[in-house]
């Protein structure tokens, strides 16, 4: 008997989700296949050593991001809006760090979806309010995550697995491309279903633990 082709639902996913900053980004990458998530990876980039220069710390954000995305093929992007603050400087260069993220994945045409903070926390743990530690919390009751000795870079790397995963609770009804509709943005120019797409190699060993740096 032949066998049937797997059900839309049940094709794998993989989500990368970003929560931007501009000393410490957090970013997960999951994969979701129906119901079930599995953690690929969840950490950080760290540019505190780079020094005040900050346009050295865009350029490092995009070249992670791009062997991140070479390496976990990411069919969406979900990412954070920034948070407003009262300091303008901050949010500047914060909003660029979001940008420049974003713009690594539309060069590899990859959609996004930005989410407001309170969005992802409501999601997670069913208040806006939540605290980061909250979020993490409920993290570890929803998926299996290993200890981390340094919370602080825990709680940017499940800040950012929170973001991934809300937009999964989204089911990417909201995927958009510079604003529009990932459909209507393949609709807007053809060309895309032509271009050549790496096929996505399986990772030697999936692992949730954030890499010890």
């Amino acid at each position: 008997m032949a066998r049937l082709p797997d059900s839309p639902d049940l094709l794998p996913k993989v989500i990368m989700g970003v929560d931007p900053g501009t000393q410490i980004m957090g970013y997960a990458v999951i994969e979701v296949r129906g119901q079930k998530v599995t953690v690929l990876r969840y950490d950080v980039i760290d540019m505190k050593k780079i020094g005040p220069n900050h346009a050295l710390k865009l350029k490092r954000i995009f070249e992670r991001m791009l062997e991140l995305i070479d390496e976990f093929l990411p069919d969406e992007l979900a990412i954070e809006a920034p948070f407003f603050g009262v300091n303008v400087q901050s949010m500047l260069k914060l909003g660029r760090a979001q940008g420049v993220a974003i713009a690594a994945c539309l060069s590899r045409q990859i959609p996004y979806v930005e989410y407001a903070p309170t969005k992802v926390k409501q999601s997670v743990t069913g208040s806006g309010n939540a605290t980061k530690e909250h979020v993490a919390h409920m993290l570890r009751q929803t998926l299996t995550l290993p200890p981390i000795e340094k919370a602080s870079k825990f709680l940017d790397a499940t800040d950012a697995l929170a973001v991934a995963l809300c937009h999964h609770y989204q089911k990417g009804n909201n995927v958009k491309a510079g604003g529009k509709s990932w459909g209507k943005f393949l609709a807007d120019n053809p060309d895309k279903l032509a271009a050549p797409v790496a096929s996505k190699k399986a990772p030697t060993k999936a692992t949730t633990a954030v890499k010890a740096k």
